[in-house]
């Protein structure tokens, strides 16, 4: 599919399909709308009466036009109220457009949408993400893929000029989050520690990134114990896996990004029982795989900030090797942590993990990870919590996730609520009471920090979607691969 920007107006394109965006309650047209209207014998306005379409967010109606017109069919997508107009209602919109542009057969489309705050660029970007997206499918694992080919060719965005830098830093930025989406969405039996470090070194190949990647021994002479404990049941070895992009001269700033990589999340000897969604914990590196995606993003876009991406991967299983309930294990830093259940087994992976993050010196830390259910019973499956001590990095989040169109909310570190990991005999309990898990999930891993700005991102629901959902189909969704990217990009 080849996405480019024009200048072309819109009565004189010609190709299969135009989509025109409309604002709610503003459905009289003017100017070329109205000329194109008439051009085409009246069909906008029909389809507007006929469909009774007022221009609400998320709404579309589609009609072929007769006779012999140069556009064989017409869309138009609501786009909610005027002032409400953001990068994000664009880019659902398009994925809109996609859908039906793939639904109607369409080789040759045209969007001419309203431009976001006077930046073309942006705005193509937004409506290059929401086709690409949107249309994404998963058939790797089907021996007869149900849907057809695509037959979308082409998609002229009308309005804005040539724009091929921003589309194409767009379609490198989908990349990441198809890499993502991808990995998340795939069992457990094909991504395996294994091969998940497999597709970090084919990353460092193709992008030219240093990559280390420490085995268990070397985790042992670091004193990861933490990351020891989870890994000790499985049969296959854990891999602990440290990416790394230098930009050409001297970077404006050192940043780490540490994803959760528990490639499957049998619950260990605290077992996940009958309803817990066993079956999906395929995706309990969703954190990992959101940071390979970034990693191959920022790898092609080339930043002039260094970026170091850090995964410790490995599985939670069952064997007589397993870390029992009350085994106290020492993680990197020297502090102690009594396991009162093998469940909480992410945040034991990510102690090692950040403590190794801080020893690269860099100026900031995120982490992401499907850490907690308490986070979605708080924010439901759309929102990720956002939890840090530091108000610029908060607000360098926000900000980078806003553009993204993924959502985030900022959650309290409520330094009182620590009181329930207390051990009687080690430093700290690795769970707490269940009111407030994800505020103590973060607080416990705030422990292995000690001076450098960090934010904990908690994805556990966004991370999936259940059913088709703006540029998301139902599965693996790559939150957030997009905030991610802008983050380092904004710096």
């Amino acid at each position: 599919m080849d996405i480019r920007g024009t200048d072309t107006p819109l009565l004189d394109w010609t190709g299969d399909a135009i989509a025109l965006g409309l604002f709610e309650n503003e459905t009289a047209l003017t100017g070329e709308l109205s000329q194109l209207d008439e051009k085409i014998g009246k069909i906008i306005t029909e389809l507007i009466e006929e469909t009774e379409f007022e221009g609400k967010s998320g709404s579309s109606a589609v009609t072929r036009i007769g006779g012999n017109s140069p556009i064989r069919k017409l869309m138009i997508i609501g786009l909610g109220k005027r002032d409400e107009l953001s990068l994000d209602t664009v880019r659902l919109g398009a994925a809109t457009v996609a859908r039906l542009g793939k639904k109607e057969k369409v080789k040759t489309l045209a969007i001419q949408f309203p431009v976001v705050n006077e930046d073309k660029g942006a705005t193509s970007a937004a409506i290059a993400e929401g086709m690409i997206l949107s249309l994404h499918q998963d058939n790797r694992f089907k021996s007869e893929p149900e849907d057809k080919p695509l037959k979308l060719e082409t998609v002229d965005i009308l309005g804005v000029g040539e724009q091929t830098e921003a589309i194409n830093r767009a379609q490198t930025v989908c990349s990441g989050v198809i890499l993502a989406r991808e990995l998340v969405a795939a069992p457990a039996n094909a991504v395996t520690p294994v091969t998940f470090a497999q597709t970090a070194q084919e990353l460092a190949k193709d992008y030219s990134l240093d990559i280390e990647i420490l085995e268990k021994e070397e985790c042992e002479e670091r004193g990861m114990g933490a990351f020891l404990g989870v890994a000790q049941a499985s049969d296959l070895p854990p891999k602990f896996i440290h990416l790394t992009y230098k930009p050409s001269g001297t970077p404006k700033r050192k940043l780490a990004i540490v994803g959760k990589s528990l490639t499957f999340d049998s619950g260990g000897l605290n077992i996940k029982g009958a309803g817990s969604g066993i079956e999906t914990m395929k995706m309990d590196m969703g954190g990992g795989g959101a940071t390979l995606g970034a990693a191959k993003a920022i790898g092609q876009l080339k930043p002039d900030v260094e970026v170091h991406f850090v995964c410790a991967a490995t599985e939670n299983m069952i064997s007589g090797r397993a870390m029992h309930p009350g085994d106290i294990l020492t993680a990197s830093n020297g502090k102690t942590i009594e396991v009162n259940n093998t469940d909480a087994e992410g945040r034991l992976t990510l102690a090692d993990a950040l403590v190794f993050a801080e020893q690269l010196e860099v100026d900031a830390i995120v982490d992401l990870a499907t850490l907690t259910g308490a986070c979605v019973v708080a924010l439901g499956g759309d929102i990720s919590g956002l939890w840090s001590t530091d108000e610029t990095l908060i607000e360098e989040i926000k900000t980078a996730s806003e553009a993204a169109g993924e959502k985030f909310w900022a959650m309290p570190m409520e330094e009182k609520y620590f009181e329930g990991l207390k051990s009687p005999i080690a430093d700290m309990k690795n769970t707490g009471p269940r009111p407030g898990g994800s505020i103590t999930a973060a607080l416990f891993l705030k422990q292995f920090i000690k001076e450098t700005p960090w934010a904990h991102l908690d994805i556990a629901g966004p991370v999936w979607a259940d059913k088709e959902h703006g540029v998301n189909n139902c599965g693996a969704t790559g939150f957030p691969v997009r905030t991610l990217v802008n983050w380092v990009l904004n710096q």
